[in-house]
């Protein structure tokens, strides 16, 4: 099996490649090395696709057979399974799930107790373990599984926690998208409880419809809903919760940009573990900008919110997230939480009694193309007349950026260009693209 970690999990088509078989794979060998780090209790969450639950039995039989005991969640948004391995202690968490994809794909992310995902070490520990015989432990020590019925509740008080007392939402009118994923529950209880009128949106996964024309990569359709019912503010999750994107009362769409630059704004510290924010290589030069006009330190970590989590950890610092929206507030939470992001922004705004474009109109994006290119092999990305048409699209630019690289959950080549013009932007993401095409 050709089973390797991407930058978010494995993840892949379920018809082909994250199969019940592979599942089972999955799980014993990553029981086996979990085992050998002193954790002997997993919990599994899944978002809504149809294939969670064909899989959910096929890890677990795998986790069980590698001696490892099984608490099963059921669906939960992916921060919340990594909040409970932390708080549950001594025991790692495994979320079944393909995020922001089809309902086709299907993935596995897993968190070691800290409610972080683990390293890249330990990922090819378990890559190993697959690659070889499955083997079961003898019938005296296999696992045994049991009904966890208290996560979403632990969760949803969690999340609630992180409001100061001191801050209300009742004069809050909030649509809220759950991409009809693992939120579609927990997420409109929490904003409920927290005194706003909440209009729900996406709340109703069939197992076939997560993010389909919903959720963070569709947020035109929380945009239309925001002016239409005169909401405060729209909120926008993808399928398993770990992304946010906002949208304020005008119809503006707030990206993760922007969500940074606005908890950037707001914390009055600039010290100690306050002193710089992370973003990635895809965050806006505008942004790099802002922030160090706000007196913070700023790095940009490779693409994916777990080397964001890394680089903040090998730094200090508190605050750093993605232009797609993971927002990681290590103050708070261990990994990117959507539900938490859109909580702290607003508690944010509404302690400063300002609206996003008030903060905002303080830095200037740079106009910024992005495409995502399907391709059978992302290997084209080391093709010779591709690299020689970057070097020359470089050598053009005097400011902005340029950046292409594969995906890592995705088969498809993602092309970025930053630019002073956006016609100029669009154009060598033309240029590039159709190269691309012609090699396919």
């Amino acid at each position: 099996m050709n089973l390797k970690f991407g930058t978010d999990g494995i993840r892949g088509p379920v018809e082909s490649l994250i199969t019940p078989e592979a599942c089972l794979k999955i799980g014993h060998a990553t029981g086996f090395v979990m085992k050998e780090l002193g954790w002997n209790t997993v919990v599994i969450g899944k978002d809504t696709r149809i294939s969670g639950y064909m899989l959910e039995s096929a890890l677990q039989a795998g986790f069980i057979a590698a001696g490892v005991n099984v608490q099963l969640a059921g669906p939960l948004p992916t921060p919340g399974i990594a909040y409970l391995t932390k708080t549950l202690r001594n025991k790692f968490g495994v979320v079944i799930s393909a995020s922001h994809n089809d309902f086709l794909d299907n993935g596995i992310k897993i968190f070691n107790d800290d409610g972080e995902k683990i390293s890249r070490d330990i990922e090819k520990r378990i890559e190993k373990y697959i690659a070889s015989d499955l083997i079961p432990v003898e019938t005296s020590k296999i696992g045994k599984a049991y009904r966890f019925d208290e996560s979403g509740p632990r969760y949803i008080e969690f999340c609630k926690s992180t409001v100061p007392s001191d801050i209300s939402f009742s004069s809050l009118r909030i649509v809220l998208d759950c991409a009809n994923g693992a939120c579609y529950k927990v997420s409109p209880e929490i904003f409920e409880e927290l005194g706003a009128e909440v209009i729900a949106l996406g709340d109703n996964p069939d197992g076939y419809n997560i993010n389909q024309g919903c959720g963070s990569t569709h947020p035109e359709l929380i945009k239309k809903e925001v002016i239409k019912h005169r909401a405060d503010y729209g909120i926008s999750l993808d399928g398993d919760g770990d992304r946010v994107i906002l949208v304020d009362e005008k119809g503006s769409i707030l990206d993760g940009d922007d969500l940074l630059y606005i908890l950037a704004f707001s914390n009055p510290n600039r010290t100690g573990p306050w002193s710089g924010v992370v973003g990635t290589l895809m965050s806006n030069l505008g942004l790099e900008d802002g922030i160090k006009k706000l007196g913070y330190k700023f790095k940009r970590a490779d693409v994916g919110d777990k080397y964001v989590s890394k680089m903040l950890a090998d730094k200090g610092w508190m605050l750093g997230g993605e232009t797609s929206g993971h927002i990681i507030c290590k103050d708070l939470v261990s990994t990117g939480d959507g539900t938490i992001a859109a909580l702290k922004v607003i508690s944010s705004l509404l302690l400063l009694e300002k609206k996003p474009s008030e903060i905002l109109s303080n830095y200037n994006k740079i106009p910024q193309v992005n495409k995502a290119v399907p391709v059978f092999n992302k290997d084209i990305i080391n093709d010779k007349d591709l690299k020689n048409l970057i070097k020359e699209i470089e050598s053009d630019m005097t400011v902005g950026r340029l950046l292409v690289r594969p995906s890592g959950t995705e088969s498809k080549i993602r092309i970025m260009v930053e630019a002073p013009e956006k016609r100029v932007a669009e154009k060598f993401v033309a240029d590039i693209e159709k190269l691309i095409k012609s090699k396919l």
